[in-house]
């Protein structure tokens, strides 16, 4: 969900938006991530009430208002516009009917021109209104993609994120957040990660203090966003606890509903964090691509034990 004024405010020099009246208002909520054009309704031909979204008039339906008495005009937009629509619209800088300004005015809805065609500025508003109200949440830990993948590191403070982050990034691996990653789930149903505006491309190193990554190492080792296809949390090594040691069972962590494959990396000094890092998403990697190193030692297993019991019971 984003404002009108927050719209206005962060894409308006994108969208070419200029607003036409100033008594209006401009902290309405944008909840419906959809741009309507009015089309049939024009002609009295009302099915459903488009009330919750942004309302874009172009030349077509200019063309057609025209052709209509000032009454029968102010009817028919009475039948379209309430004042639960955010915002009104009209592209290429038409000329704006009287009739319709009246309404903005009176109902204080924020009526805008724009210097682009109607598609092209409903494709854009569209991508951006669908950008700004996805599900989205904050979350501890760092963001970093390495061989195409995007890994969410987490753990308990101190426990050495954002130092195995510059050890990748020392490799050829990229940075995309760290201490704070803001996750949203996209239109194509998976999450993707960034790092606040404060924030970006900094790395906490705890001894050394900040650093800016990308002039430390160059633009090639920031991204602005990427994909989280996998979570590894960080864990100080407990000698007391059972750690897999073959693999076979897949744990998730699930974040705005969709489950993302999550990895156990216990670290004590002497284990290579880096490495076993990149050892990790390698083996994710061929898993996606159907094989699965755990399973098929399981199978090889099972197949030996079969075969020395087959031999067990042949020499008795």
């Amino acid at each position: 969900m984003i404002l009108v004024k927050e719209l206005y405010q962060k894409y308006g020099k994108e969208l070419g938006l200029t607003l036409v009246v100033d008594a209006v208002d401009l902290l309405r909520k944008i909840k419906i991530p959809e741009i309507y054009r009015p089309g049939l309704s024009l002609t009295g031909l009302i099915k459903d009430e488009k009330r919750g979204q942004i309302v874009l008039f172009a030349a077509e339906e200019m063309e057609y208002l025209k052709k209509l008495d000032s009454n029968t005009r102010k009817h028919r937009l009475r039948g379209i516009l309430s004042n639960q629509n955010p915002a009104v619209l009209v592209s290429k800088r038409l000329r704006i009917p009287l009739e319709l300004l009246q309404i903005c005015l009176e109902d204080k809805i924020p009526l805008f021109k724009s210097n682009l065609p109607a598609m092209q500025l409903e494709n854009q508003l569209t991508v951006l209104l669908r950008d700004q109200c996805s599900k989205a949440l904050s979350c501890h830990g760092t963001l970093v993609e390495a061989f195409g993948i995007g890994i969410l590191i987490q753990g308990d403070s101190s426990v050495g994120k954002s130092e195995a982050a510059l050890g990748l990034i020392e490799r050829g691996h990229r940075l995309i957040s760290d201490d704070i990653v803001q996750v949203k789930k996209t239109e194509g149903g998976y999450l993707e990660g960034k790092g606040p505006e404060l924030t970006r491309h900094l790395l906490e190193i705890r001894g050394i203090g900040i650093i800016n990554v990308a002039h430390l190492y160059g633009a090639v080792c920031i991204s602005e966003s990427m994909r989280i296809d996998m979570i590894v949390k960080l864990e100080a090594w407990d000698d007391n606890h059972f750690y897999d040691r073959v693999g076979l069972e897949e744990k998730y962590k699930e974040l705005l509903g969709i489950k993302v494959p999550e990895y156990l990396l216990p670290v004590k000094p002497g284990r290579d964090v880096v490495l076993l890092l990149e050892t990790t998403v390698l083996n994710h990697r061929l898993k996606q691509m159907g094989y699965n190193s755990a399973k098929e030692f399981n199978v090889k297993l099972l197949e030996a034990i079969a075969t020395r019991r087959r031999l067990s019971i042949e020499t008795q």
